[in-house]
């Protein structure tokens, strides 16, 4: 049976305020990389959901030189009630942003991007357009600068024009448990999430796959080891898993914070599972140090 972690206590259905654990401690950001990608970043008219989603660990990877785009805007068709990022009614989309995007990629030098966007489905193929012109710009700058996208669901269009653009790896994340789903993401669908990934193997059996979610959303132990065989079932190689973290009080509740140890635990059940790869802590995110989990599935799909 796993340890019971620290359970937040509650009082008359309202959250009580206390520090988080002495696990998370970050880098403050503000170092000469992390000048160097904001200004580069405000010049291009670039997004990261770095900072839409108030990702913890914006300091260390941008201090890293390695930042995950947000293409499509900074505003979202959806309001899923764990995430931070604007909700609302898109503008337009913007043709030149891929070659913007290629620009900056090739200015840092990076030698892996991450791109993913807020969900479009005002537009009837989701962004896939948008997206794989980000990937082919991009190569056609840097041929050996790997990309990874990390996709919404296209409202199950788009994904073969995703597929084509030959990504390094493709992610889609599933974000938590079964139960949980309807009640944190009500305009997702659990098992199109799947079938989506299932798909990708289908149509490219050489792309690496991956998948993240969040635990403290309510779930079970038991339940989250279910939402990973059922990822392991379409043979999504990668998995990231991380604490949630509340962006705001109007956000769903944080049941419980998980320990390190239980961490690990995790990442040895996946492990044991057949993912090539798995990420779990408590500040891990979708493309934590995503360039080493490509570089472990790239040396089992060679």
């Amino acid at each position: 049976m796993a340890p019971r972690g620290q359970t937040l206590q509650t009082r008359e259905g309202q959250e009580t305020q206390r520090r988080l654990p002495p696990w998370f401690k970050v880098r403050m950001p503000g170092g000469p990389n992390f000048i160097q990608l904001s200004n580069l970043l405000r010049s291009g008219e670039l997004h990261t959901v770095c900072e839409e989603a108030h990702c913890p660990n914006v300091g260390e990877c941008w201090e890293r030189g390695t930042a995950t785009f947000m293409v499509l805007g900074d505003i979202c068709t959806r309001a899923c009630r764990y995430c931070a990022v604007t909700s609302g009614r898109p503008l337009g989309v913007d043709m030149e942003e891929p070659d913007r995007l290629a620009a900056a990629v090739e200015r840092l030098g990076l030698r892996y991007c991450v791109i993913t966007s807020v969900n479009r489905d005002d537009l009837p193929d989701g962004g896939a357009f948008i997206f794989a012109q980000c990937v082919l710009k991009i190569r056609e700058r840097m041929p050996n600068t790997k990309v990874e996208t990390l996709i919404p669901d296209f409202k199950g269009q788009g994904l073969k024009t995703m597929v084509r653009a030959r990504p390094d790896v493709l992610n889609h994340n599933i974000e938590t448990v079964r139960r949980v789903f309807h009640g944190v993401r009500p305009k997702g669908n659990y098992d199109y999430s799947l079938e989506l990934l299932r798909q990708v193997k289908e149509m490219a059996p050489g792309m690496a796959t991956k998948s993240g979610m969040m635990v403290g959303l309510g779930e079970t132990w038991d339940e989250i080891l279910a939402t990973m065989a059922d990822l392991r079932a379409v043979d999504c190689d990668l998995l990231t898993i991380g604490q949630y973290l509340r962006p705001s009080p109007k956000h769903i509740d944080i049941s419980k914070f998980y320990t390190p140890q239980e961490f690990a635990q995790l990442r040895d059940e996946g492990m044991r599972m057949g993912f090539r790869h798995v990420a779990a802590g408590p500040l891990v995110r979708s493309s934590y140090h995503a360039d080493e989990q490509h570089s472990a599935a790239a040396f089992v799909l060679a």
